[in-house]
């Protein structure tokens, strides 16, 4: 059995950690360019060769609703930073694939983002780094059979 209270203050400590480096990496988001949702979509599509991906794997990526991330794919279909088809495969299904201009921007804000990231994880050695993954990995349930895989 685990110790409750420890649980308990390392939950609040990872909850507070999170928070404190979301914070401070927000600042690589400007509306201007990218949101942070229009950069999650994008990260998720352009881990394709084709800077392609079905709707429904974006959906899952993101830590938003299903009619918030389609909310959010029209508004970037309209800004001209992803375009939107129906999936030949699914008929109730689409492929959003990456423009020119999605991914100029994209890369644009990944490498600044990417660049703050490093910076502020540096405070870990890469066997703590390592370690982090694996305990993260673990608590998301990758780790466990039948456990959701980590994207």
């Amino acid at each position: 059995m685990t110790d409750r209270r420890l649980a308990i203050a390392a939950w609040e400590s990872l909850f507070r950690a999170q928070h404190e480096v979301l914070h401070e990496i927000s600042g690589d988001f400007c509306e201007d360019d990218l949101t942070q949702a229009e950069y999650d979509v994008l990260l998720t599509v352009t881990r394709d060769d084709d800077h392609a991906a079905r709707l429904r794997d974006v959906t899952a990526n993101m830590l938003i609703s299903q009619p918030s991330v389609s909310r959010l794919v029209d508004r970037m279909v309209a800004r001209g930073l992803i375009s939107k088809c129906p999936d030949p495969q699914d008929g109730r299904g689409a492929i959003v694939r990456a423009t020119d201009t999605g991914l100029a921007a994209f890369r644009r804000v990944a490498t600044t983002h990417g660049r703050s990231i490093a910076e502020r994880m540096s405070v870990l050695t890469d066997a703590e780094l390592a370690q982090l993954q694996a305990l993260t990995s673990k608590l998301r349930g990758a780790d466990a059979p039948g456990g959701a895989p980590t994207p």
